[in-house]
């Protein structure tokens, strides 16, 4: 994938270019639909598609004792972006300088880049520019001005109810991940750098990767079989996130750590692993000996096999 920061840098993008814009935390159905969009124009029409989203999350500069925690940092924006075929994203830096950035020249920016614009696709609801005073009419309107369409996709309906982000936050830290995935399209992920821990898995039979989480949106303690994934490598895993009270004492710091089913992954230290929370297996508990963890995990192992295999 071509990642840009600067709008400029849009001009380096075979034309004509078909934007979708949005924030898109979370890559979610609705935001696919509008991604999409731009992908099928581009296609169709010739060109390329480009997804615009802003870094950090807008709300972190100007709400920061509000602001939502991320479903998706930039990292695993950009992975599920690029899956899905993007070959174009711009990250606009969001400063408090670009927030009174009025909407007229926000696209004034976007219409001199591009060689040429020839759509941009957002959601029904998207704002923009300083104050939040763009919406999608006076985006048709700089349209006509322009020469660009307009095309603004109505919110998704999915499993009993609008595909929003909040639902997703939501779904997520209640341990309800059926909800998630039928709202996000796919499993939600969660990343981190696999740090050295105390390799007592090792002496077990079962040994772990320790992550260093960098995604905010976590589910509730317990054992999970889950989908690795590091670089183009895939595997299948069981991952527990908790205090492991049958080793530590008092209240420990949570740590994930994950185990990969039935392949050698290799030396895993330093790497970044992507892992899909595919389904809840069971609470966190505490056992009285390693023997009884040991039996307990072997046990997990087999379900979470058999759940990748559904």
């Amino acid at each position: 994938m071509n990642s840009f920061r600067d709008i400029a840098a849009l001009s380096s993008v075979p034309g004509p270019v078909h934007l979708a814009i949005g924030v898109f935390d979370g890559v979610h159905l609705g935001h696919q639909k509008v991604i999409g969009r731009a992908l099928d124009g581009a296609k169709r029409e010739g060109g390329s598609a480009v997804v615009i989203t802003f870094d950090p999350h807008p709300g972190e500069v100007l709400r920061p004792n509000e602001a939502p925690a991320r479903l998706t940092p930039l990292a695993i924006q950009t992975s599920v972006l690029e899956r899905l075929g993007v070959k174009y994203l711009l990250a606009v830096p969001f400063t408090p300088e670009f927030s009174g950035v009025k909407a007229a020249d926000f696209v004034g920016e976007l219409t001199s880049a591009c060689k040429p614009l020839r759509r941009i696709c957002i959601g029904y609801d998207w704002r923009f520019g300083k104050g939040r005073e763009g919406d999608v009419h006076l985006l048709a309107d700089l349209g006509c001005e322009h020469g660009f369409e307009v095309t603004a996709l109505p919110a998704v309906e999915a499993v009993s109810g609008e595909v929003r982000s909040t639902r997703i936050r939501e779904a997520v830290s209640n341990g309800d991940l059926d909800l998630a995935t039928g709202l996000l399209g796919r499993f939600h992920i969660l990343s981190g750098k696999v740090v050295e821990g105390k390799q007592l898995g090792r002496t077990i039979g079962f040994p772990t990767a320790n992550l260093a989480l960098t995604t905010p949106v976590v589910p509730p303690f317990g054992v999970y079989a889950v989908d690795v994934r590091c670089g183009e490598r895939e595997f299948t895993g069981v991952a527990n996130y908790g205090r492991r009270p049958t080793v530590e004492s008092g209240e420990s710091k949570p740590l994930f750590e994950v185990h990969v089913i039935g392949e050698d992954p290799g030396d895993l230290y330093g790497e970044t692993l992507e892992v899909g929370l595919r389904r809840f297996l069971r609470g966190e508990m505490k056992f009285g000996s390693l023997e009884e963890l040991k039996a307990q995990i072997e046990e997990d192992v087999v379900n979470a096999a058999v759940t990748s295999a559904r």
